[in-house]
């Protein structure tokens, strides 16, 4: 006869052993989010978008430096053209031209400064993008992992309850054998082996659903994938923290989607000074150099200088070296643009601007009260799960009591084979229950610490 320190001993044991795992790698908590965070699309989608607003920042910067160009043209004429005295001669010319150019802008209403304000802000709300992608992958992952944990144990007890069916089995069939039970008896127990049977192959279901499930979210394959053994002791039903407004207060300091709710109101600020500028004069300037070269095919380089005195002409050597010197001529203008009217196009952009900023209020107003109603939410959720684990614990202990006390009747044949399996399902349920509350407490104090900014890997 198995007594009932033996059986819960067994019970214990498989339990334990149910968690000896194979030789391959064992996941812990911390490398699947490392690793989901490292390959989600998402995240890198939201980093590739961090890259590209960094190049606006860099073009806004720009936009305070001159332009700079070379430029140069080359044009040949062939053919008859107008002589000195008005008579068409052949003549077959080419002309090249150099040319240095600057340009920009000395003052056009702060727009320039206001344009590369709102690039640096664009970095940071794509940061505060990335954070809240990384949060909510991170608590994913960790609600995954704790899935695989929770079934994990819960295959465990399967696995206990059909060794004790077993053994109850063999003990029935021994009875039956020395005459001393019905043949009924014998079929109850088989009977029970084959539910229990059952139930360990819908346990195995679902800690295989619950390991692909998390291959999943980590871009892994579930082939032979497992995770590290946690030995979680039961937690502390008092929560870590004393009320919802407390978590709030935590959590609008320094959760992502608020932050860059108020990094985007601090936008459209810039963007109304942006328009506004356009009420403001602009000044600009531009500079050129240039100088150019000329020949007539056929003909040398030279210029003919006539003396006053003696009539004589005199050929001066003209060639590219030297016109390029000589033709030299310089530029600068600076160009104020005073704003009068344009179809009130500068006071509707402002009107817009305003209402914008407005949306953007509203929208951080939201996010507020989304948290808000969100974290009361959780922390309703934490109390009743720390009650219901609670609950569960005091129900184990008492279905515990039940399962000895039933154990002694049995054995001087005082119920049942039914009647004792009855009491054995109430333990095995009150232990399924126990720990299904004990991962639900721990999911959801550790949703509570995402809210208040701590870390929910350790």
């Amino acid at each position: 006869m198995l007594k009932i320190p033996t059986l819960i001993l067994v019970f214990l044991l498989v339990v334990c052993n149910s968690f000896v795992g194979f030789s391959q790698k064992k996941w812990t908590l911390k490398e699947c989010v490392s690793q989901a965070l490292s390959h989600n699309i998402s995240v890198k989608q939201q980093q590739s978008a961090i890259e590209s607003v960094k190049m606006d920042v860099e073009i806004a910067k720009g936009n305070f430096l001159p332009n700079l160009g070379f430029e140069n043209s080359h044009r040949s004429t062939f053919g008859l053209s107008s002589g000195v005295n008005g008579v068409n001669t052949s003549q077959d010319r080419y002309v090249t031209n150099f040319g240095l150019a600057t340009s920009g802008t000395i003052f056009n209403g702060f727009r320039n400064l206001n344009t590369k304000k709102q690039a640096v802000l664009a970095v940071k709300s794509n940061d505060l993008e990335l954070a809240k992608i990384e949060n909510d992958i991170s608590l994913n992952v960790v609600n995954a992992y704790l899935n695989v944990l929770f079934a994990k144990e819960n295959l465990a007890v399967a696995k206990a309850q059909i060794l004790i069916s077993k053994q109850q089995f063999k003990n029935i069939t021994i009875k039956f054998d020395a005459g001393a039970v019905a043949k009924g008896a014998v079929l109850n127990a088989e009977s029970t082996v084959a539910n229990d049977v059952q139930k360990l192959v819908t346990q195995e279901n679902t800690l295989n659903f619950a390991l692909l499930s998390l291959a999943q979210l980590l871009q892994v394959s579930s082939d032979a994938f497992d995770i590290a053994t946690i030995n979680i002791e039961n937690p502390s039903k008092i929560l870590l923290y004393d009320s919802a407004k407390e978590v709030f207060t935590k959590a609008v300091a320094n959760r992502p989607e608020i932050q860059k709710a108020l990094l985007n109101i601090e936008n459209e600020t810039l963007a109304i000074k942006k328009a506004k500028g356009a009420y403001l004069p602009m000044l600009t300037y531009s500079a050129n150099t240039s100088t150019s070269y000329f020949t007539v095919f056929g003909e040398p380089d030279v210029l003919l200088q006539r003396n006053p005195v003696t009539n004589t002409v005199t050929s001066i050597p003209n060639g590219f070296s030297t016109q390029l010197e000589n033709n030299v001529s310089y530029m600068l203008a600076l160009s104020l643009n005073i704003p009068i009217f344009n179809r009130f196009q500068t006071k509707n952009n402002i009107a817009k601007a305003f209402i914008n900023k407005q949306q953007r209020e509203f929208v951080l107003e939201r996010e507020k009260l989304q948290l808000e109603q969100e974290i009361a939410r959780s922390f309703l959720d934490a109390k009743a799960a720390a009650k219901s684990f609670e609950a569960s614990e005091v129900s184990l202990s008492a279905q515990k009591e039940a399962l000895k006390n039933a154990q002694t009747r049995y054995d001087y044949g005082a119920i049942t084979q039914v009647d004792f399996d009855q009491i054995h399902n109430r333990f095995v349920n009150a232990k399924s229950a126990m720990i299904r509350a004990k991962y639900d407490y721990i999911f959801k104090t550790k949703v509570l610490k995402f809210y208040f900014g701590e870390s929910i890997v350790d």
